[in-house]
Parts: C-alpha cells; structure tokens; sequence
C-alpha cells in the first residue's frame, strides 16, 4: 500500500532541503517552481537552480528524493527547466543580504 502525498508534505520535504551554498532551503529560495502530486503516481517536481552550472544540482535533486522516500512515499520525477531563470525575490534577497533593487536584472 502506498502512502497519499499531499502537498503539504512535499513541501514540507523541500523545506528539509538547504542549498549548501546559500544555507537557505530549496522551497523558500523558490527553486520548487511546481509539484505535482497524485495517487498512486510519483510526485512531479519542476525546480530550477541558481545557475545552469550549480555544482550542487546533483546533492539538492539527491537530498529531495531522500526525503520523499523517508516519508514513505516514491521517488519523484524531476524537470529541470531555466525558464525562467531563477532571480530571488525580495525576502530571499533580504535574507541573504543582497540589495532589494538589482540592476543588472532590470
């Protein structure tokens, strides 16, 4: 018998998740762009990474399918997509200490 994910709860796995870079999770950095979850199927991730050329891409999508799995249910599916690219928001921003307004970006 499978475990019901609901999404609740894959968030809460991607709040487990801290960038090791940044020291802030995968969901609060806003690299979980969706997650689909529905019964008896995998949980579908669509995330992104701070750049195309993270060296943690790998550890984070590990990281992830190991809390999924901790918690019972299968190993999700990933898309990776830079589109769009990831840009902090303004929480993020203030939390890592960046400048709120970015004009390399505008």
């Amino acid at each position: 018998m499978s475990v019901l994910l609901t999404k609740e709860q894959a968030i809460d796995c991607f709040k487990q998740v801290v960038d090791p870079e940044l020291g802030l999770d995968v969901w609060t950095l806003g690299l979980i762009y969706e997650v689909k979850v529905e019964q008896a199927k995998k949980p579908r991730i669509k995330m992104t990474f701070t750049s195309p050329m993270c060296p943690y891409a790998p550890q984070l999508v590990s990281e992830i399918t190991s809390q999924f799995v901790a918690k019972g249910f299968p190993e999700p599916e990933f898309e990776f997509t830079f589109d769009p690219p990831w840009k902090p928001n303004e929480e993020v921003r203030v939390m890592l200490g960046l400048p709120l307004q970015d004009d390399h970006y505008q």
